[in-house]
């Protein structure tokens, strides 16, 4: 045998694994744009329930003809790196108004938020730094510390999800360090919950340790005007750095940003390897992305679109007799219990059309899979009535609600 056909027998066997573990993931093929309802590949109209299209923009009008101009007046790529062959105006003008958006000095976009999470780690963070990070961050902030301790003789820790003794006691253990940074998501994504920002400030303050929030689940969705978890908690332009995504409220496409200090984005711009060494960001990404945030700016009521159904989603769930976790951002998870039992409510609503992901062990502890809802401002009323009607039906059928 040879050693391809053992290295592919040996994917292959993993792969019927992971079947059998019931954790393999089939793709669902869309054949319009993201909305409320798409038309799905094999199954028609379907009710969408599980995108990050938080403001329903993805397919707004104005974010799509800016990205269409930017198409004619910039072609469809880069070419190469900023510095090598020239930046284009699109880009300093997109991450203009991304600081003004989100309360910061700077912006400097990237073309993934997992870009921007590695590239600021592993820039900043230099020998005898400490690092700490909340229990549930994204696996972009997870490997952007691994790959800084990697190359750096920095210390890392973890402290327990939202438990701010246990952070302070991890601080107080590396007071001999150079700098402290103190990494935390601003909303969970598989909790819906968000940090304890003004506490989260007054930790860094007392510490004299930097805060680095990825807000890429609150940009354009949290706060009266969607500027974050800092306008949510009455903080903006208090947190020091920034970063977060074009590709959920801001138009859904790719790309994401820093935000902080102009010298931070300076030293970005010198040193980052994403930026350094991959193409930018498209520019008809980077032009949608700026509608969208014109957008925002120009219709905060989209804003409040969403919030009004986040709450009456939450409510109907509860008089249906469900459990969603508790809590005020578009991500409403309702708990399940059994990995086998959300995933088979998931295969359920898609058969009765509606598109809900459900989520099992490993990705969150044994006893707590759920279905994880997340909300438009596009939905409608009627769309929402018609999900929780689904949702309570195949919840009586699995056995998890009489």
């Amino acid at each position: 045998m040879s050693l391809n056909s053992a290295f592919r027998n040996d994917l292959e066997q993993k792969i019927v694994q992971l079947k059998s573990d019931r954790v393999y993931k089939t793709l669902n093929y869309l054949a319009s744009p993201q909305a409320a309802r798409v038309q799905m590949e094999g199954r028609g109209e379907v009710l969408i329930l599980s995108s990050n299209n938080y403001l329903g923009l993805c397919n707004e009008p104005a974010v799509v003809r800016a990205g269409v101009e930017a198409l004619g007046q910039y072609g469809a790529g880069t070419g190469s790196v900023r510095f090598i062959c020239g930046t284009f105006t699109v880009h300093r003008e997109l991450e203009t108004a991304l600081a003004r958006f989100v309360g910061t000095s700077s912006a400097m976009s990237f073309v993934s938020a997992w870009n921007a999470n590695e590239g600021l780690t592993a820039t900043v963070v230099e020998d005898g730094d400490f690092v700490v990070s909340d229990a549930l961050n994204h696996a972009s902030i997870i490997d952007s510390i691994r790959l800084a301790k990697a190359i750096t003789k920095c210390t890392t820790a973890v402290y327990q999800h939202g438990n701010l003794d246990d952070l302070v006691e991890k601080l107080t253990a590396n007071k001999a360090a150079k700098r402290r940074l103190i990494w935390t998501d601003g909303v969970f994504s598989m909790e819906g919950s968000m940090a304890k920002l003004p506490q989260l400030l007054q930790i860094a303050r007392d510490h004299n340790a930097v805060l680095i929030v990825d807000d890429s689940h609150a940009t354009g969705v949290m706060g009266p005007t969607g500027r974050g978890t800092p306008e949510h908690f009455g903080v903006l332009g208090e947190v020091d750095i920034i970063t977060s995504t074009l590709g959920k409220a801001l138009g859904g496409a790719a790309g994401g940003f820093v935000a902080g200090p102009a010298a931070l984005c300076d030293m970005l711009t010198q040193r980052s390897r994403p930026q350094l060494f991959s193409n930018a960001l498209p520019p008809t990404v980077a032009a949608s992305a700026m509608a969208a945030v014109q957008f925002i700016e120009a219709h905060p009521e989209r804003v409040q679109t969403l919030h009004e159904n986040v709450r009456y989603f939450r409510a109907a769930l509860l008089e249906a007799g469900l459990k969603p976790l508790e809590g005020e951002t578009p991500i409403v998870p309702i708990i399940v219990g059994e990995t086998s039992d959300a995933i088979r409510m998931s295969e359920l609503l898609l058969d009765d059309g509606i598109f809900v992901t459900g989520f099992g062990y490993p990705v969150v502890p044994h006893g707590t899979a759920r279905l994880r809802c997340q909300l438009s401002a596009a939905h409608t009323r009627t769309d929402l009535d018609e999900a929780v009607g689904a949702i309570r039906k195949v919840a009586q059928k699995v056995g998890i609600l009489s």
